[in-house]
């Protein structure tokens, strides 16, 4: 647990920091699965700040997301308009290191299969993810896997669409629980006092998964960190 928000985002850019030395020296790409919300945002402004942008070999690092509004990407509830005007356009980040959900199709089950299909060619084989970023929202959503979505028990795609989100807009693609929990390294990022209720079910109450879906997120111990403020801490024994 950090103090406040910009606690919370500086521990979250030192990680990244670390993780992305660790695939250069192995001389490989760093595959970061991003996160939409005001908390990854506070986190990717650092990242383009004096302090860390020399930090990271920018070059190796291929960008995805985590999920998408079906919305077009310049409109305000994109995900990937928020991480291009805040990370991508001021670092320079060349497009071909970006890899966009077009989520904004008519036919959300075609674009699915696009973006598996991208997954498949830029891994080779099953995508597993240098760090994989997550929020969550108070209803105990992570990506845009929400409480009693059949896409919980998707076992077979990397990515589906979501077609009646309980928060707008409805329609949206998410990335799977398979491809989440294969992460090399999940990070949770959890800010707030409005999430001090969900937190505490998710990581200490008895409520089944499917009503708290990051209660779903389990890579094991060694590969999962939760960095939460006080507020959203509030309620946790």
């Amino acid at each position: 647990m950090v103090k406040d928000t910009a606690a919370l985002a500086h521990a979250a850019a030192e990680l990244f920091v670390k993780l992305a030395a660790q695939t250069a020296s192995a001389r490989r790409p760093f595959h970061v699965l991003l996160s939409g919300g005001k908390t990854p945002k506070a986190m990717y402004a650092l990242l383009v700040s004096a302090a860390y942008r020399s930090r990271v070999d920018w070059d190796r690092v291929a960008f995805f997301f985590g999920d998408e509004r079906a919305v077009p990407p310049d409109h305000p509830q994109s995900n990937y308009r928020m991480a291009n005007e805040v990370l991508f356009r001021p670092l320079g980040i060349a497009e071909s290191s970006v890899h966009r959900m077009k989520a904004e199709a008519d036919d959300l089950d075609a674009a699915a299969a696009e973006y598996e299909g991208e997954l498949r060619a830029c891994f080779g084989a099953f995508p597993r993810f240098d760090l994989v970023l997550l929020g969550m929202g108070s209803d105990g959503h992570t990506a845009s896997l929400f409480p009693g979505s059949p896409v919980l028990k998707e076992q077979a795609r990397w990515v589906a669409p979501v077609l009646d989100a309980p928060k707008p807009p409805p329609r949206r693609l998410t990335v799977t629980l398979p491809v989440l929990n294969a992460g090399h390294q999940v990070l949770f990022m959890v800010a707030g006092r409005d999430k001090a209720p969900a937190l505490r079910e998710v990581l200490e109450g008895t409520a089944p998964p499917e009503q708290y879906p990051a209660k779903c997120i389990q890579p094991g111990p060694e590969r999962l960190l939760w960095l939460v403020d006080e507020a959203a801490g509030a309620e946790l024994r």
